[in-house]
């Protein structure tokens, strides 16, 4: 992976309706990220939080069943635009969220990149909504969709282009809550999806061998997009949308080491933490913990 490492927060809480995930971003640095990651010889530089403007009572109006578009779409414009450049300066971007809506500005920002992207959606949720199937109008459930092209063009078009990748080129891991629209779109698509089935049957050894051989031979780099509502709520409490039965802390630092092994990933994401909700930041050092491991780090 590329030594030099740029850390990008984002405190966005605007794409659900819970507060306190906009300070995910400070809990996972003071959960010691930057020393973490240090110490494993990478270069970091820590280019701050991106702005995220607040709505006043009037921009609450939900836009097409869509809450805070605007600030949602400003935001992940200027996530963006950093991505882009980080990428073009040759330096690995770790985005730390803030809701998982971020994850329209990560994409936009590296798949113009890339013929190809990859995309690992580590998760308990498709987050494949629209306006038109989401049952919230939450647009922390959307942002796959979004970087496939599907959903509002304030979203969809961020810096002017769709989609950002391509269905063939994703796989879901960990997904135990679709909405009705989701698993239709899943199926209409044909979207990779490994859910807590697949992991209790095969576990997560062949479910990263199998994902990692697949994105190998048809991509020509791979986003991690990771929500620690993946994990399940006793080991990860902090997070807004928390669902039993999830994946093991085991079972995510397996899944993180082998990632590192297979040496493909070209960006990263982590999101959701949410401190208020959390246990003595708790968290937010497992986030840490696992973003050791994606980084190399071993025990012997």
């Amino acid at each position: 992976m590329q030594k030099n490492l740029s850390i990008i927060g984002v405190p966005m809480d605007l794409g659900q309706s819970r507060r306190g995930v906009d300070m995910g971003p400070s809990a996972i640095r003071y959960a010691g990220v930057t020393e973490r990651l240090e110490n494993l010889m990478y270069h970091i530089t820590d280019l701050g939080d991106v702005p995220v403007s607040r709505p006043d009572s009037k921009d609450h109006v939900q836009e097409g069943n869509l809450r805070n578009l605007k600030q949602v779409s400003e935001s992940n414009r200027l996530l963006a635009e950093m991505v882009d450049e980080e990428i073009r300066k040759n330096r690995f971007p770790l985005v730390l969220g803030g809701d998982h809506s971020i994850a329209i500005g990560t994409l936009a920002g590296t798949a113009k990149h890339y013929e190809n992207l990859g995309v690992i959606w580590y998760d308990a949720h498709g987050d494949l909504n629209s306006g038109e199937t989401s049952p919230s109008g939450n647009i922390h459930g959307m942002p796959l969709a979004v970087s496939l092209g599907i959903g509002h063009e304030k979203l969809t078009h961020i810096l002017d282009y769709a989609p950002k990748v391509n269905t063939e080129n994703i796989v879901i891991i960990g997904a135990r809550s679709l909405d009705p629209g989701e698993k239709e779109l899943i199926k209409e698509k044909g979207v990779t999806v490994y859910s807590m089935h697949e992991v209790d049957r095969i576990g997560m050894s062949q479910v990263m061998a199998e994902a990692i051989d697949y994105l190998k031979k048809r991509t020509d780099g791979v986003h991690l997009s990771l929500d620690l509502d993946g994990l399940d709520p006793e080991e990860a409490p902090g997070v807004g949308t928390p669902v039993m039965g999830g994946l093991s802390y085991r079972e995510s630092h397996l899944a993180m080491e082998m990632l590192s092994e297979a040496d493909l990933l070209t960006s990263a994401e982590f999101v959701e933490v949410n401190p208020i909700l959390d246990d003595q930041n708790k968290t937010a050092t497992l986030t840490v913990g696992l973003l050791g491991s994606l980084f190399g780090e071993k025990l012997k």
